[in-house]
């Protein structure tokens, strides 16, 4: 350990630009073994680790795992690795990791952090192919659990309830599950079979899953609350928000899930609506999140003439992962910062051509901590598109069944206790981004597992 002197940083090898850019395949090559723990020996082992202590919303034990791998011991740093991650080998994908532990890292001043994410999940990649397995006991208790939508938090939720041998059974709308991680998050950041064997395990373990089958519509809440001893609702925040601008909903502007999950639908075999066809066409992407570089990015997969990408910021300021925003510049897509939409351009004959834009400028901080944002007077100008995507964030959807049922909401967000995650129903949990609004895949895991934690404690105890 702490070889940070004598071995520099190795990002993971990746595909070059040109080539990656002909399909979907996931772009980044995981470490071997070798390669794993020659970077692991990087990390001085801290006392106070901050990588854990400050930077994971999960608090892995990313010290010890890393120790371990440093060590050639694959399946003790696979073990410890999926001990506080319900999927390390996702978030190791998909994390903004330069935001969260390797941010965090102490080598981050002067010698480059410990490549945290691409360790954490070359383990897990590594020890499947090994045959190494999860101790799942199975379901060995009475008590039973739903759990409402398969993304991230209910993903996680799942886990360690059937961790502790209590049943699970999970409802999702969708005929894939893994919400966003399926159906969100293209298949270049995050090849689908890796979601697939999460759940092939999870269902190995005892997990009953009920796919197409959406609560409210096609499930009785009040029979949830009736049958089962307790819910734990990580039902997202799916809902796009529009600017407000005339034209928001003509044909050829989308919001940024809309077209993500059409054209993913379209790689599992389903038909895409033509309209979402941007092959030819000039593509502006308004949004400086991983979502509009997610949108960007498969733009330029789908064969777009142009992909151009507006954000109301500078590029230091981008709420997203620094990789996906110089993945996206590697491929092509064209950056106008410090422009924010004003108006959508419909010639007479109705077709969408342009966006205007005006130009803006960073002023003093906000109370949230961000530069606001001020417009520059009479700086106006046009950009021109056939197509207009918009990542703008996302709001919660307004669940009928949950005011029938008496539970709490703010600005339709799910109101929860901090510790454990209960709603204002004695027997519903929540977390995620239902809870917190548009937020990481790594909170709302930690979010799952923290209602998980609690609806043991409840049930066990009765």
């Amino acid at each position: 350990m702490q070889n940070f002197i004598n071995t520099n940083r190795q990002e993971q090898a990746k595909e070059q630009a040109p080539a990656r850019i002909q399909s979907f395949d996931e772009i980044y090559r995981f470490y071997t073994r070798s390669q794993a723990a020659a970077q692991a020996e990087r990390c001085i082992q801290c006392g106070d680790p901050f990588c854990a202590a400050l930077g994971c919303p999960l608090g892995n034990a990313i010290p010890q795992w890393l120790g371990a791998i440093a060590e050639r011991d694959l399946k003790k740093a696979f073990l410890l690795s999926n001990e506080t991650s319900p999927f390390p080998e996702v978030l190791g994908r998909i994390c903004p990791h330069t935001h969260v532990c390797e941010g965090a890292c102490t080598l981050n001043d002067g010698y480059g952090a410990i490549t945290i994410g691409a360790i954490e999940a070359s383990i897990s990649d590594l020890g499947f192919a090994a045959g190494y397995e999860l101790p799942f006991p199975g379901v060995t208790r009475p008590q039973k659990v739903a759990v409402v939508g398969s993304g991230p938090a209910g993903m996680s939720c799942a886990h360690f309830l059937l961790r502790a041998g209590i049943g699970v059974e999970m409802f999702e709308r969708s005929s894939e599950p893994g919400g966003l991680l399926s159906l969100g998050i293209p298949n270049f950041k995050l090849d689908k079979q890796t979601v697939r064997r999460r759940f092939d395990i999870l269902q190995k373990a005892g997990l009953k899953l009920h796919l197409e089958q959406e609560v409210g519509r096609d499930v009785n809440f009040s029979e949830l609350t009736e049958n089962f001893d307790a819910v734990f609702l990580g039902v997202g925040a799916t809902g796009g928000r529009l600017p407000r601008l005339a034209h928001e909903r003509h044909g050829s502007v989308f919001l940024a899930m809309e077209f993500l999950t059409e054209v993913q639908s379209r790689l599992l075999g389903r038909k895409m609506h033509r309209r979402f066809d941007v092959r030819g066409k000039r593509v502006v992407v308004v949004g400086g999140g991983d979502t509009a570089m997610d949108c960007v990015r498969t733009a330029i997969r789908e064969g777009a003439e142009t992909v151009t990408c507006v954000y109301r910021r500078d590029e230091a300021n981008m709420p997203g992962s620094e990789k996906e925003y110089h993945n996206a510049v590697e491929e092509g897509v064209l950056f106008y910062f410090h422009r924010a939409p004003t108006k959508i351009i419909v010639d007479n004959d109705g077709r969408l051509t342009g966006v205007e834009v005006l130009q803006t400028c960073l002023a003093d901080p906000g109370p949230d901590g961000r530069r606001q944002v001020k417009e520059v007077p009479c700086s106006e100008h046009c950009i021109v598109a056939d197509t207009l995507i918009l990542a703008l964030g996302f709001d919660v959807e307004d669940f009928g069944f949950l005011h029938k049922a008496g539970i709490q909401t703010r600005h339709r967000r799910l109101f929860v206790d901090r510790d454990t995650g209960r709603t204002s129903h004695p027997k519903v949990f929540a977390g995620g981004d239902c809870h917190r609004g548009a937020d990481l895949a790594v909170t709302a895991a930690a979010d799952g597992r923290r209602a998980a934690f609690a609806i043991m404690e409840q049930l066990l105890s009765e």
